[in-house]
């Protein structure tokens, strides 16, 4: 005889994993640690603060 199957626990079972794997996705693809927007942030404000020095300058 063949295996009973519920089609609404398949289902749910799997969106749970595309949704899983969809998560793993996005967090290679935008997840940085805490040190990496650190410096991100720190680089910026560089940035900024020599546009400023430059403009002043002129």
């Amino acid at each position: 005889m063949a295996e009973i199957v519920n089609f609404n626990k398949a289902r749910k079972t799997a969106n749970r994993s595309k949704k899983k794997r969809q998560a793993d996705e996005n967090a290679v693809k935008f997840g940085r640690t805490k040190a990496q927007k650190q410096l991100e942030n720190a680089r910026a404000d560089k940035a900024a603060q020599e546009l400023d020095g430059k403009k002043r300058d002129e």
